[in-house]
């Protein structure tokens, strides 16, 4: 199966994105434990995070990502997603 980059660009609702995130992090926790989500963190300096997922196809990974905490409650401004052809690491 393919891998696959998603960034994700928060609200500037910095409350929202506070309370929703120990149930998002709960949500890739479980993404984590079922072989779905490879890695994900927030980026540094801007209000922004990184995701990489493996998955079938493109519409199968959004619809995963349609049902994430920070989707739902509107924390998420902006997502992209774009197939990662991982030639070195891990997950190649």
């Amino acid at each position: 199966m393919p891998n696959f980059a998603v960034t994700y660009h928060y609200t500037d609702d910095v409350d929202l994105v506070n309370e929703i995130r120990p149930i998002h992090r709960e949500w890739l926790g479980q993404q984590l434990e079922q072989g779905a989500l490879l890695a994900s963190g927030p980026m540094v300096n801007r209000p922004a995070a990184l995701l990489i997922w493996n998955a079938k196809d493109i519409e199968e990974l959004n619809h995963l990502l349609d049902h994430d905490p920070f989707e739902i409650a509107g924390a998420i401004t902006e997502r992209t997603i774009e197939e990662w052809n991982t030639v070195f690491g891990p997950w190649s």
